[in-house]
């Protein structure tokens, strides 16, 4: 029974270490990089980084600057792309966030959206990376409402077209947590 152990131990540290021999990590906060993969070079990972963290100021600054409409030029324009905002799906493909974009225009005069300090850009491929952010949003309604949100954005970029859009993404808000005594009589 050792021996059988044993070498399904070593068989188990042969596997984990193979695995992570190809795999090494990302964090754009540090201003490190690190190959994600064997077939994505440092020059491209430097290129996606660099190209997403343009695509993310650009975001920011055009949403501040032209109100919601601004968005639609950063949604891909396919039958796939989607969006979810806390864990439910608000728009199932582009022509539903196009029609969204118009209402939202019409009801909120303003957008004040600011990018947390953490941006996070994880590259897949040479034309695909995951980016995620906390955010900062101060919204000015057309009726005079002032509300603001604090919570997470995550998204998955594609450069298409000569430039990077949001094929799909998720806005969440933090949620209160419950006491784990409330839950139990």
């Amino acid at each position: 029974m050792k021996g059988l152990f044993t070498s399904g131990c070593a068989c188990a540290l042969l596997l984990a270490s193979l695995a992570f021999a190809g795999c090494r990590t990302h964090h754009a906060a540090h201003d490190t990089v690190r190959v994600e993969s064997s077939w994505l070079t440092p020059k491209m990972f430097i290129e996606i980084d660099g190209g997403v963290h343009t695509l993310m100021h650009e975001v920011a600054n055009d949403v501040t600057q032209d109100g919601p409409t601004a968005w639609r030029k950063y949604f891909a324009d396919t039958p796939s792309f989607f969006m979810a905002v806390n864990g439910k799906l608000v728009f199932a493909n582009s022509a539903e966030a196009t029609a969204g974009i118009r209402q939202a225009a019409a009801a909120i005069k303003q957008i004040d959206l600011k990018w947390g300090e953490d941006l996070r850009i994880d590259p897949l491929a040479p034309d695909i990376a995951a980016v995620a952010a906390p955010y900062h949003e101060i919204q000015t309604w057309a009726d005079g409402r002032r509300v603001e949100d604090n919570g997470y954005f995550t998204g998955i970029v594609q450069y298409r077209d000569s430039r990077w859009q949001f094929r799909d993404c998720h806005w969440s808000e933090p949620v209160p947590l419950v006491p784990s005594s409330a839950s139990h009589p």
